[in-house]
């Protein structure tokens, strides 16, 4: 579904270049669910805003379901953005004066379905979430748990085939935490491709597959369940007690 070749990405500010990304290269195939974990200035966030075609690589190759993304027009971009793309972000982006149920029908009103379309289907995600008691509701009404399953929902109404989440647990408590990671998981269990961005190992564990990136560069690219054995036999060399 997605392929990352030789992507590098450079900043230029004066006289002085940052090299954010450099020759990564990696492949995620339909149905996966990957995490891309790094320290702060790591350039995962640079590397999110590229799958998202939010940003366009310096050099080498994005090829999402076939297709060069550095190759298409703002026009382009903005449709695989609408649909098959779903963003979930860790600021949640709602509109704060708006409902759940409208914020939600909002990148259908962008695709251009009707508005009665646009309700049935909000109302579904809304359902699907856990939110069907809660349409009517601005953000500042809800939760930080909640504001972000609004989030999911809104992600779903185009029925992409890719999710992509920006520290999605970054400002909920652990507890709903665990729950906003439970949705991911059903999701894809019915076969959703899900790319999460975060820097919490504990929530990186959900995913199937863990990518860390530093300095631009992929350190490591493996299972997230062997990784996790690795980490736990080596703190048990260093003789520091984990929970199982």
């Amino acid at each position: 579904m997605i392929q990352i070749a030789g992507v590098s990405k450079i900043y230029n500010t004066g006289d002085v270049e940052t090299r954010a990304l450099d020759n990564v290269s990696f492949e995620i195939k339909k149905g996966e669910f990957l995490a891309i974990m790094g320290p702060s200035g790591s350039g995962k966030s640079t590397l999110m805003h590229i799958l998202g075609a939010l940003d366009r690589p310096t050099s080498g190759k994005y090829i999402l379901d076939g297709e060069n993304v550095k190759n298409l027009d703002d026009d382009q971009l903005a449709e695989i953005r609408n649909k098959k793309i779903g963003f979930v972000f860790q600021s949640f982006n709602l509109l704060p004066r708006t409902s759940a149920l409208k914020n939600v029908t909002l990148p259908m009103m962008y695709g251009g379905l009707p508005k009665e379309e646009r309700l049935e289907v909000a109302k579904k995600y809304l359902d699907m979430v856990g939110l069907s008691d809660r349409l009517n509701n601005t953000p500042s009404q809800l939760s930080g748990g909640q504001q972000q399953r609004v989030a999911i929902a809104r992600s779903l109404v185009m029925n992409p085939a890719i999710i992509l989440a920006d520290e999605p647990t970054g400002n909920i408590a652990s507890t709903q935490a665990e729950e906003i990671m439970a949705i991911f998981q059903k999701l894809n269990d019915e076969g959703r491709t899900i790319i999460m961005i975060t820097h919490e190992p504990d929530i990186a564990e959900h995913a199937k597959r863990i990518i860390h990136i530093r300095d631009g560069k992929i350190a490591e690219d493996g299972n997230g369940h062997k990784q996790k054995l690795v980490m736990h036999k080596h703190l048990k060399q260093r003789k520091i007690k984990i929970k199982t």
